[in-house]
């Protein structure tokens, strides 16, 4: 997938105009790249953030999650249009949640955010009440079909698979997907990129969560495991959670939702941390040519992470 360009100003009105009701008459500010995220105030008084992507099913079952939570009460913004036609692409419309910070993932944060997935989970509807999710975005989609063991990326390009080694890690993902693969719990409706960078808090609070791109339907020890790994990352290149904090999430995890982790669950959650982490590190190998300092420390804890997994 190739970087979204931002919408013309007089195409990004229009879209206003007819999906809000409203005319736009301020631009707060504009960031593109794989959508195009603009802020906006409307002559109605009300702020929102346009996002521009490339169509796909998916984005509607998104939505549909998104306004889900939103009317049960999570912290996140309330959709307000879309996906509608922009263009070529299609766009949706949220409200603008200012305010909050980042919460630093040091060991007394794990809880934090582990409860906040918890009861995102909870409150999410059931997958049959959702129109789509699939197909999930590549570093959650080991169940994919292509011809090896890596999905196409959707910031990069090229086909992973035609970019052969490092051999350890191309080994780790085969492992890793034939350990997934043997699950047999039920997928639930969750949030795949659960990183510090898309969560904000206000005085120890859950202010908001954005991202609901990022929607996916998979077992709970697999969105369990995949945050566990990502939840400690702040926006740097080759951030992820260690093996101590991603246990410490998958402890506080367990006692969020009252109900202990299967022998399979745990394996499936370390097993899904492991695939995001690889995932995102053969991506790093691919862009520093021999490899990069995620690959480098994904080396050094593969496998610990391997053996958790059961795989």
């Amino acid at each position: 997938m190739q970087q979204v360009q931002l919408p013309e100003p007089g195409g990004l009105a229009e879209w206003c105009y007819a999906n809000l009701g409203s005319r736009l008459v301020q631009v707060h500010f504009q960031q593109a790249h794989l959508s195009a995220v603009t802020g906006v105030r409307l002559a109605d008084g009300r702020n929102a953030v346009i996002k521009v992507r490339p169509a796909a099913a998916r984005q509607r079952g998104c939505v549909e999650v998104q306004r889900h939570l939103w009317r049960a009460g999570y912290p996140c913004p309330q959709p307000l249009a879309g996906p509608a036609p922009l263009g070529r692409l299609d766009a949706t419309a949220e409200a603008f949640v200012p305010g909050g910070t980042q919460l630093a993932p040091d060991p007394g944060s794990a809880g934090s955010f582990a409860a906040a997935l918890a009861r995102l989970v909870e409150l999410a509807p059931q997958v049959s009440a959702v129109s789509t999710l699939e197909p999930s975005p590549p570093w959650s989609y080991w169940d994919h079909h292509e011809d090896g063991p890596w999905p196409w990326p959707d910031d990069m390009n090229m086909d992973l698979n035609t970019r052969p080694g490092p051999a350890w890690l191309d080994d780790a993902a085969i492992r890793i997907r034939r350990r997934l693969e043997r699950c047999a719990e039920p997928p639930v409706v969750g949030h795949c990129d659960w990183e510090s960078q898309n969560i904000r808090w206000r005085r120890g609070r859950l202010h908001v969560v954005h991202d609901w791109d990022s929607v996916i339907s998979k077992p709970e020890a697999a969105i369990a495991g995949q945050a566990a790994a990502a939840f400690a990352a702040t926006g740097g290149p080759g951030e992820h959670a260690t093996v101590a904090q991603s246990a410490q999430f998958l402890a506080a995890y367990e006692r969020a939702r009252s109900r202990p982790w299967t022998a399979d669950e745990q394996e499936v959650a370390w097993a899904s941390g492991a695939w995001v982490v690889a995932f995102n590190a053969k991506k790093d190998t691919v862009d520093a040519g021999r490899g990069g300092p995620l690959a480098d420390v994904l080396a050094a804890e593969l496998a610990e992470r391997l053996r958790r997994a059961g795989a």
